[in-house]
């Protein structure tokens, strides 16, 4: 028999999802009387988290090329309001206004790509500009806060629950009342946006090709790839995703405000760290960002679960864990430089 053989990549991938089950059982545990062994709550961790998802997945996506973008906060945040305001303000129709931000999201990741790619403009800074950007647009658009209740189709599809199947999970609350888990709608689209990356990386043409620019671009040239098309392809991608996450958020907020999904760009790429993607390109899979976000939101709602912590030790126990994965990426990659050699 062959022995199965687990690198460096595979390794970052079991370390995650190991420790994101133990995270998980260790709050069934420790709060089995606040109900955190019910199915639903797993279900909101997931409902909470469907806008992040869907940006962690574009960011890995750019990730995976060596680049960064730091942007994607504040464009969900530019998508929420231009939603609202839209929907309240200028009477616009949902399906009209949705379009217009996945639009808005492709012509703003091509600006950015072509800045980096053609232009040879570094990642950070292009996409900082792009932060401040859309976050001076938000305020632009509207300084007020906008709620959402008048446009019936986008709050149906905020107010639908997806019933899991055969009843499973159910229960009963205290006030005696049968409880079924459900899902909503930014949740089926954040796990179709996960499935859909995945099958794009792992079988595409466009998918290899961002694997070969992250790990070695000169390389990728010599072997015939269009390196610049490939990053800006790949920009354009990450905010088109972040515009979905935009939409998903919104859906979650029913609101757009001038401060919504701050530091939403850095939870995306601790997702992506904590998933086993390479800072530096070439590694990591959208499976991994999955679990990563996982933790993350397994991290705030054990914090809100205990009741006693202020909601900033979610922020300090996710760089614990970022720290521990940027450490453990750099002593796997240099056990890797010593079996070369």
């Amino acid at each position: 028999m062959k022995r199965l053989k687990i690198n460096g990549n595979s390794l970052l991938l079991v370390i995650t999802i190991a420790l994101f089950v133990v995270m998980y059982a260790a709050g069934c545990i420790v709060y089995a009387d606040k109900g955190f062994t019910h199915l639903q709550t797993f279900l909101n961790v997931l409902i909470n988290n469907a806008g992040l998802l869907c940006v962690a997945c574009g960011t890995t996506c750019v990730m995976l090329t060596g680049g960064i973008d730091i942007s994607v906060g504040s464009v969900v945040a530019m998508d929420c309001m231009l939603l609202a305001v839209g929907m309240e303000k200028w009477g616009m129709k949902s399906p009209v206004l949705m379009v217009l931000v996945l639009l808005i999201g492709i012509v703003f990741g091509a600006v950015q790509g072509f800045c980096i790619a053609y232009l040879d403009i570094q990642p950070f800074i292009v996409s900082m500009a792009g932060l401040f950007f859309a976050r001076g647009m938000t305020a632009v658009i509207c300084t007020d806060q906008v709620s959402i209740v008048t446009d019936q189709l986008f709050v149906k599809l905020s107010n639908t629950k997806i019933n899991i199947p055969f009843g499973i999970g159910a229960y009963t609350n205290r006030k005696g009342v049968l409880q079924i888990p459900y899902v909503r709608v930014s949740v089926l689209v954040a796990l179709l946006i996960v499935i859909l990356v995945f099958l794009m990386l792992k079988y595409t043409k466009f998918g290899r090709s961002i694997y070969a620019v992250g790990g070695n671009s000169q390389s990728a040239t010599l072997m015939g790839l269009d390196v610049r098309k490939t990053k800006l392809k790949t920009y354009v991608l990450g905010s088109f995703l972040a515009s979905i996450g935009g939409i998903c958020y919104c859906l979650n907020t029913m609101s757009g405000t001038t401060t919504q999904a701050t530091g939403l760009e850095m939870d995306a790429i601790s997702s992506a760290v904590i998933g086993g993607t390479l800072l530096t390109g070439g590694v990591g899979n959208v499976v991994g960002t999955l679990f990563g976000v996982m933790i993350n939101g397994t991290i705030s709602t054990l914090v809100k679960s205990n009741g006693k912590l202020v909601s900033s030790w979610a922020n300090i126990v996710t760089a614990i864990l970022l720290c521990f994965f940027i450490v453990l990426q750099a002593v796997l990659a240099n056990i890797k430089e010593r079996k070369k050699a």
